[in-house]
This record gives structure tokens, sequence and C-alpha cells, in this order.
């Protein structure tokens, strides 16, 4: 895909890790067919690149991480030509969001900067690790506006918190601050906004200091077993686990630590 088709996002790679960045600031990063089917695009190059390791996602500005869907984008569509129907027909079904790949392969890092509502939120959780600036405020509003929280949320939230919590937050359509979600394990830390990009780039050397490998057989695992009864989920047989067993790095981590040196992780 050429890089003028993208208006709506940035994306950058340095050291194995994509740095996926939602940019309209102006519209608090709310999502529009066009940053939907981006989004898509760009998780896309993450899941099929062997040099992507992991990605990080966030929002341009200090004001939003997301806050949802574009409401004002939605009451605009009936004034829309049929040209502009037809493009987001097209990228609608093209589109295929994070809150939908039930095993993304690789870890992915929410770096919450502001409100995360709605789809926001629903896209921080299906990220793996969230990091949240102090001033954040995250909630799943949409009962509020006639909606339910669809992209997942409704789903999600409930796993992921005790379930009266969840429950209070979603027939209320309440925000927690970036606080209560850490005090409810919602958010792996909180940090003030000047410190956010140092607290993920912790994240992310404590992550790249394991096999790239042996990171996505551990993910796969842990989240592919949660589906299952315990003892089905220790003997089933994972794909990323038996390409670990096999790799070199599997040779290198052990001779590394006899040999008192850090490893060389290839990903191979």
């Amino acid at each position: 895909m050429a890089s003028d088709a993208f208006q709506v996002t940035d994306f950058e790679v340095d050291g194995h890790v994509a740095r996926i960045r939602m940019n309209r600031p102006e519209a608090m990063n709310s999502f529009n067919p066009d940053l939907r089917w981006e989004l898509s695009q760009r998780f896309d190059e993450v899941e099929r690149n062997d040099d992507i390791w992991m990605a990080v996602v966030t929002g341009a500005g200090n004001r939003a991480f997301s806050a949802g869907a574009d409401l004002k984008h939605r009451a605009r569509e009936r004034d829309a030509t049929s040209e502009q129907r037809e493009e987001w027909a097209r990228k609608h079904t093209e589109t295929r969001p994070l809150t939908e790949r039930w095993h993304f392969p690789k870890p992915v890092i929410a770096r919450v900067n502001g409100f995360a509502l709605g789809g926001g939120m629903e896209l921080a959780l299906a990220c793996d690790i969230i990091v949240a600036a102090d001033h954040a405020e995250l909630g799943l509003p949409e009962p509020r506006r006639g909606l339910i929280a669809g992209g997942v949320g409704v789903h999600r939230l409930p796993r992921q918190l005790p379930l009266k919590t969840a429950m209070g937050y979603l027939l209320t359509g309440r925000h927690m601050t970036a606080h209560r979600a850490l005090e409810l394990g919602l958010v792996n830390q909180v940090v003030p906004l000047d410190e956010l990009d140092a607290a993920v780039d912790e994240w992310i050397a404590d992550i790249m200091r394991c096999a790239p490998l042996a990171v996505r057989a551990t993910k796969e695992a842990t989240m592919r077993g949660l589906d299952m009864p315990l003892p089905q989920s220790y003997y089933t047989d994972y794909e990323w686990e038996r390409r670990r067993r096999t790799s070199a790095d599997a040779i290198e981590g052990p001779r590394a630590f006899a040999e008192k040196r850090s490893p060389n992780w290839k990903g191979l």
C-alpha cells in the first residue's frame, strides 16, 4: 500500500518495534472509516512483517488516545455522495480491527495519552499492556448515546474485571480515572504525561530482552488457554511453541546464560 494512501495514521519501525499513532487530534482521534481502515492496514503490516516483533499504539496530542466512534461523521453520512458511500463500503470490507483479531501473535502496548472512550477503550482492552498518563480517563459511555459497546467491549470488560465492577461501568457509562483503572488491574502503569514515553520505553526494553518467539509462544498459550479447561490448555499443542522449541533462539538463550553474556536474538 502506497504511503500516500495513509492520511490519519503515522507508522514507523525502529529496532523491531512498530509505533502506530492515530492522527486526528482535532476529532480526539475518533474513528471514522478512514482511521478504522488505516489502523487495520497498519496491524496487517505488524502481523505479516517478521522484522517487527511488537507494536505500540497511541493517539496524537495530549487530549485523547481515542474518543471512540466519530458520531459527528455518522450524523453526516446521510448527506454523503454515492462515491463517498462506495469508498466507505470498500474500506469497511477491507477493515479487520485489532479488537476482532482474537489471537494477534505479537505483543501490543497501548500508550494511553488521554481519553480512551468507547471504541478507544475497546482498542486499549484488546492490547496486552496499557500504560496511561495520569490525566487519562477510560470508559464505555455508549448507553448514554443509545448504543452499546459493540466493539467487543461488553465482552472484554467483564473478562478483565470482576463482574459486578464491570457491570457498574457498562450499565452507567461512567468513566474511570487512570488511577482507578490501575487499582482495578485494568492498566499496568500510570505516570505523569511527561514520563509516559519513558515508561513505555521501559516496557519495550523489558520485552525486547526476551526471545521474540518465546514471547509469541507465551502470548499464544496464555490467550488461547483462557478459553479451555486447565488440563486441556496444558496439553494443547501450540503453533508458536512448536516453532520456539526448534528455533536457533532456543539454543542461543541457554548458551548465552552459560557464557555469561547477553543473548543475540534472531527471531529464528
